[in-house]
Parts: C-alpha cells; sequence; structure tokens
C-alpha cells in the first residue's frame, strides 16, 4: 500500500517544482522530502523523479500517480466531512488565511460568533496574501481562505476548490481633510501632481491603482508604496498622499479622511475558497455563516462617500 503522506509530497513536488520548496511550505527540512519520496520510488517499484541539473522532475509514471493520488485526498476530505457531519457538537481547530482589511474589518467580530454558536470550535487566522493563500489552502495547509478579487482582474481557475461569494466592496478615492491636497477634485486627472499612497506594483491591487490613474491620463506619483491599508490612511489623515481604499475599512478605519466616489463605482468581490471535499464540513459552515453575519452587521446601508467624481 502506498503511502498517503509520501503520495501528498509527491504531489506538492508536482505543483511547486523543486524540492526546497516543498520543505519550506510543509515544515520539513530538504534531506527529510528527498528521503520520503525515496522511500515511495522503492514502494512503487518504478522511477518517479529524474535529475535536472541540480533539480528534479517527475517521470511520466509520476505525474500519473500524482493524478491519482490528488483524487485519494480528494475523496478521504469527503469521508472526513461525512464523518464530522455525524457529530452532536462542532469542535477542533479551523484554520483560516486572510488578508488584512478583512482581518481587520470583520474577522473580530465573526471569531466572536463563532465563540457565541460553537464554543468547542478553535480558529487559527493566518494573514496571507490572495497568491500565497491559495497556495496553503491546495497545500492543506490552511481549510479555508478569504480572498479579493479586483476590477479587470482575471479569476483564476482552481480545480477542486469551492468558492462562495461574500460582499462586493465599493473602492473609493481618500484625501486629506486639510492641506493642500484637501481640495475634492473635479476627475481623477486633476490628481495627476498629487503624491500617492499605494499597494506595490506586483500586488494586484497595486497594479489596478495605477491602470485607474493611467486611464484617467497620468502616472500616479508614488510617494508611499506600502501594502498596509492602515499606513495609506494614516498618511492620507497625515495631509502627505491621497490613496484608494475598499469601503469596508470606511467605518473604524477611516475617520477623519475624504471618502470620494469613483467613476464607474468599481467594486471589488470578497469571497471564502474550500477544498471541495472539506466545503461541506460543519466547521467550514460555520465559518462561512459567521462571517456573513458579520458583514450584515457591519456593512452601512448605502455609500460612505458624500462626493462622486465625473468621468474623464
Amino acid at each position: 500500500m502506498l503511502s498517503v503522506p509520501r503520495l501528498r509530497l509527491l504531489s506538492e513536488l508536482h505543483h511547486r517544482g523543486t524540492i526546497a520548496s516543498v520543505a519550506q511550505a510543509l515544515s520539513y527540512t530538504p534531506s527529510a522530502v528527498s528521503q520520503q519520496l525515496a522511500q515511495l520510488e522503492r514502494e512503487s517499484a518504478v522511477p518517479l523523479l529524474e535529475r535536472v541539473g541540480r533539480g528534479v522532475t517527475l517521470t511520466p509514471a509520476a505525474v500519473a500517480l500524482v493524478e491519482h493520488a490528488e483524487a485519494v485526498f480528494a475523496r478521504l476530505e469527503l469521508a472526513e466531512s461525512e464523518l464530522t457531519a455525524a457529530q452532536a457538537e462542532i469542535r477542533g481547530t479551523l484554520r483560516v488565511a486572510s488578508f488584512q482589511s478583512v482581518v481587520l474589518a470583520l474577522l473580530p467580530g465573526t471569531v466572536q460568533l463563532l465563540r457565541d454558536r460553537h464554543p468547542h470550535l478553535e480558529v487559527d487566522v493566518t494573514q496571507r496574501e490572495v497568491a500565497a493563500a491559495y497556495d496553503g489552502l491546495r497545500s492543506s495547509v490552511f481549510d479555508l481562505i478569504v480572498g479579493e478579487e479586483y476590477p479587470d482582474e482575471a479569476a483564476a481557475v482552481h480545480p477542486g476548490i469551492d468558492r462562495v461569494e461574500l460582499l462586493s466592496d465599493p473602492i473609493c478615492l481618500v484625501l486629506p481633510a486639510h492641506g493642500p491636497y484637501s481640495a475634492v477634485p473635479r476627475t481623477l486627472a486633476d490628481l495627476a501632481h498629487t503624491p500617492w499612497a499605494l499597494d506595490p506594483v506586483t500586488a494586484p491591487t497595486g497594479a489596478w491603482a495605477r491602470a485607474v490613474c493611467r486611464r484617467a491620463g497620468f502616472e500616479p506619483i508614488v510617494r508611499f508604496d506600502s501594502p498596509d491599508p492602515l499606513v495609506h490612511a494614516h498618511l492620507v489623515r497625515s495631509g502627505l498622499a491621497a490613496a484608494f481604499m475598499p469601503a469596508l475599512l470606511a467605518p473604524e478605519h477611516l475617520d477623519g479622511l475624504q471618502i470620494i466616489g469613483l467613476p464607474g463605482e468599481p467594486h471589488r468581490i470578497l469571497y471564502t475558497a474550500a477544498r471541495s471535499g472539506r466545503a461541506a464540513r460543519g466547521d467550514v459552515a460555520a465559518f462561512r455563516s459567521a462571517l456573513a453575519d458579520a458583514i450584515a452587521a457591519q456593512s452601512p446601508p448605502g455609500a460612505p462617500w458624500s462626493h462622486s467624481l465625473g468621468p474623464r
């Protein structure tokens, strides 16, 4: 009988490409990964790995074995879901990955609701950006992730993933309440000479922000490059920059800023994702229900801004 843990290492190597990256992701040493894969190769009695330069690649037999292994993983998760459904109460530990604005705005209320409803369920939350969160979800490091999708961003296809949309969250312009950058512009192009606080260009959010400015006819002057929305808000509040922010942060974290609607009313989509075999588990369903209720309690009626920019 082939070892399921060793099959998982082979699957990880297929997706990640190097033994070092598998070891880092799963908290093994590279030598331990190599030893386990060598043992799997002996168990299977066929070559699974080929040396290529200083690395390894999977043989055709290994790739075929990975396909069978991933079907086994999915089936085992379905079996676990059925077993947990028979339990009288939801218990255990749910491992969740989310990104910062959701952690700030929604996670406290969600976790409190879960404590009230399911006192024997523990929730471990790790802050990760979406790409890294999906990577951990596929590797079973996380049971569920909260993700976001920005306008113009092509939705990635993730086979074997159950995705549930949560919220369409408006994206707005924020300006200082006082100082040289506080004048409300007629159009976004009027901010061509204003300094900006934006996410890094390598992040989908940062790429989107720069594309919005370019479509308005200017290259933004990015004086502050940071992935932290609270840093953006602090810099705007200090009168040093303009920024784009999700409206979800408005009730508690954008106080003292001018919040202005953008042309076309762009939105980001928030969603949860779980492996299909685990989506029916009670802990996943309980988290999704509590998160939806936290959103309903948090979201104020109507748009959070008093002005909207006109088109170019």
